[in-house]
């Protein structure tokens, strides 16, 4: 989205509409970059969001709350004392750059009334907001000293110094003889011109003007025939650009908005566009939803490296138990030779590193047994029912690991496909339960404080018979379909791989084949197999158990049957979702 001098024009008209005139009741910093003032205007409340970060650079009003530090900063403690309780006076874009103002009225520690002003300076690493009074610096967000710029120092108590001016048009002022002056000596692509002649416009908007007047995004200049006519028709657009108010917002194929604008912009035709009521609106979507889902991605990000590696582990342990295994394999040569030692120990020769007996465990067949000479023949037996044991405990106790190996793979394995498929913080959460029960994933201690009950919500469908069915996202929902599901309902599962529990709520009544084909579909494309040649078990609820000392969401069941099923998208999707 291009936070350029055109979208913050709109925003300061937007804004003076909704604040001049209020009272700012309260001044809070969330973060070390961002203010937000709380403003009473006409009977309304209004948070203004001030973000001067280098990132995510922006002002609007925002529906969302933002927690504060338990220690306000010092900026903040000033700023409480400079503004909470004035009124805004108006806000007004500068030059048509990205430089707005907020006039203040405020009263002294006399109770005499002030005038301040706010400027945010949307600059990319230069961004910044100040609070000055008669030209004076009173704080600035973000402090400028000598060593870093040798243009402006912005530090308390010293003249505020507007940013350098550009040699460029303002917006609000064009005129076709300014423009045509300009134009008549230049060539190359008219988007770069536009951007470089007239103030705010950002590359982004000045290839929405120039496909706006050219139907080309890129053309260059020297292509235009009547020079004089198209600064006549650029200057009327510029003048006629805050009619044409129509905040939209971009949404990618993923349903993440991806852009805001203050009206629909041609070069966008095509894409998933949204109206909404204001600027602000579409802004503050586009930055919380993004924010929550890059947030929501890197978290997912940490987990699954998690997993992935607790899947390594899981799978060495496995093999090392494996080879536990083939090792005592040997374990019952140990005994026969062992008994065979007690038995014919006097046929043995004093000192022998070998022997042969006869095994009458193998029709008195000779055994050769390997002998310490060191010992006696009792010893060495005594040594080899050692072995006996020594291996048959670690075949017992490989088999137990490789046992619990394989359930906590099971468990790996399921929450890495559901944490493809998790929508939101909850979601993630829900994921971690099982890992933290099961002890693959050591408890935050955060989390041991503030254990709140888990707030499963399994997608809902409706078949077209209008029989409901519900699909879990998660290892707790899938045993909350369990626990919650009547004996007659139908329980659904992709086989032999990770997915979810689909139950049709049957309440008694026969499912028509339809139906069982629709949730069938469902439990094909909710598994890892997404839906491509997935084979799906069904049966009675009733003839599904749940695992006992098992995670959530392990069952053993009977009475069951197999589809084989192809599923797409769009057939899944056409079952209809009521949750």
């Amino acid at each position: 989205m291009p936070l350029d001098g055109l979208t913050l024009g709109f925003m300061a008209r937007e804004l003076h509409d909704k604040l001049a005139g209020g009272r700012i009741d309260k001044v809070t910093q969330p973060f070390h970059d961002m203010l937000v003032l709380l403003i009473r205007n006409q009977g309304e409340n209004h948070r203004l969001l001030i973000a001067a970060g280098p990132t995510y650079t922006r002002m609007h009003l925002t529906q969302n709350t933002y927690e504060n530090p338990q220690q306000a900063p010092m900026f903040l403690m000033l700023m409480r004392k400079h503004i909470q309780g004035g009124r805004i006076l108006g806000i007004t874009q500068l030059n048509g750059d990205r430089l707005l103002r907020i006039d203040i009225s405020a009263l002294s520690e006399m109770g005499d009334p002030q005038e301040k002003a706010f400027f945010f300076e949307a600059m990319g690493r230069h961004t910044n907001l100040t609070l000055v009074q008669n030209g004076v610096i009173i704080d600035a967000i973000r402090h400028i000293t000598d060593d870093m710029s040798r243009v402006r120092t912005m530090l308390p108590g010293l003249p505020f110094d507007m940013p350098p001016a550009q040699d460029k048009l303002s917006p609000d002022a064009l005129t076709p003889d300014a423009l045509l002056a300009r134009f008549q000596s230049q060539q190359g692509r008219l988007d770069k011109l536009l951007a470089d002649t007239i103030s705010g416009l950002s590359a982004v908007s000045a290839r929405e003007i120039a496909y706006r007047l050219t139907g080309q995004e890129t053309p260059l200049l020297q292509q235009i025939d009547n020079l004089p006519l198209f600064c006549h028709r650029l200057a009327d657009l510029m003048l006629a650009l805050p009619g044409m108010y129509a905040p939209c917002l971009i949404r990618g194929e993923d349903g993440v908005p991806m852009e805001a604008f203050p009206f629909p912009f041609l070069t966008r035709q095509g894409a998933r566009l949204e109206s909404m009521p204001t600027l602000s609106q579409a802004i503050d979507t586009l930055y919380f939803e993004k924010d929550r889902h890059d947030r929501m991605t890197q978290r997912a990000g940490a987990l699954r490296r998690t997993l992935q590696n607790a899947r390594s582990r899981a799978e060495n342990r496995i093999a090392a138990q494996q080879d536990e295994l083939n090792a005592a394999q040997h374990m019952e040569g140990y005994r026969v030779a062992g008994e065979l030692l007690t038995a014919f120990g006097h046929q043995v020769d004093k000192g022998a590193d070998k022997t042969e007996l006869p095994n009458y465990y193998d029709n008195n067949n000779p055994l050769s047994i390997a002998l310490d000479p060191a010992l006696s023949a009792a010893q060495n037996a005594q040594k080899y029912f050692k072995k006996y044991r020594k291996a048959n405990v670690a075949r017992r106790m490989a088999g137990e690991q490789i046992e619990k190996a394989q359930e906590d793979l099971r468990l790996i394995e399921d929450a890495l496909y559901f944490l493809e498929e998790a929508g939101g913080s909850e979601d993630l959460r829900e994921i971690r339960q099982p890992l933290y029960d099961s002890g693959l994933l050591k408890i935050p201690s955060q989390d041991k404080k503030n254990k709140k009950p888990l707030k499963a919500a399994p997608l809902r469908f409706t078949a077209g018979d209008g029989t409901a069915i519900s699909v879990g996202r998660s290892s707790a929902q899938n045993e909350l379909l369990l626990k919650t599901a009547q004996g007659e309902d139908v329980w659904l599962h992709a086989k032999d791989m990770p997915g979810s529990h689909v139950i049709i709520h049957a309440q008694g009544r026969p499912v028509a084949d339809d139906t069982l084909r629709q949730a069938a579909r469902l439990a094909a494309w909710y598994s890892k197999g997404h839906g491509v040649s997935v084979p799906v078990d069904y049966t009675l609820r009733r003839y599904v158990k749940k695992t006992p000392g098992a995670p959530a969401g392990f069952v053993t069941f009977t009475n069951n049957k197999t589809l084989l099923m192809n599923t797409t998208r769009e057939q899944a999707e056409r079952t209809g979702q009521t949750e």
